[in-house]
């Protein structure tokens, strides 16, 4: 059984959360998130601390109770810290460049791939010589961030032969030995 619901959250210096029936805002230096919650989740407010209630021990409930006090743990994480996401691109002549939220990547096909992405995530990529080219994104959002990203690793998605592709950074490839010539 998981004991997440039932952990306080406390309230960081800077961001105001309020509740208005089953909708929670919040708002920090980073931006706003809101998120619904289900009614079966009663949440309360007392000297800073969010605490998290649920109205019966159903398993559906007790999975919802440890869901929304993680949602409302990121959006005031995120509005206070934000989250960022690093990917990187390995393959011959593999590049990348952005010019404001246009973001073109050039992996291999026979045209480059152009995306525009949202204005909460903020972009940089940047191709440096003798290292990979890398796509940073930073946003306050950690569910949109997380999108964005997976979106752009399924453009090109590693493969376990040569490792070509599009990677989040620090991620470990399985590889694979191939074929071996028969004698």
């Amino acid at each position: 059984m998981s004991r997440i619901g039932k952990s306080p959250i406390t309230i960081p210096e800077g961001v105001t959360v309020t509740i208005d029936k089953s909708n929670v805002t919040v708002k920090g230096p980073k931006g706003e998130l809101q998120q619904v919650v289900d009614e079966e989740v009663g949440i309360t407010i007392e000297d800073n601390v969010i605490t998290l209630s649920r109205t019966s021990e159903d398993k559906e409930v007790r999975s919802k109770h440890g869901l929304y006090r993680s949602l409302i743990f990121n959006m005031i994480e995120g509005v206070t810290k934000g989250y960022t996401k690093e990917l990187e691109l390995y393959g011959v002549g593999f590049r990348a460049s952005s010019q404001g939220q246009q973001l073109t990547l050039s992996i291999g096909y026979s045209h480059a791939i152009i995306m525009h992405l949202p204005e909460e995530v903020k972009l940089e990529a940047e191709t440096k010589k003798g290292q990979p080219p890398y796509v940073k994104l930073e946003s306050h959002d950690k569910q949109l961030i997380g999108t964005v990203a997976a979106k752009i690793r399924s453009l090109r998605k590693p493969e376990p032969y040569k490792g070509k592709g599009i990677r989040y950074k620090g991620e470990e490839i399985r590889r694979k030995a191939g074929k071996t010539a028969a004698k």
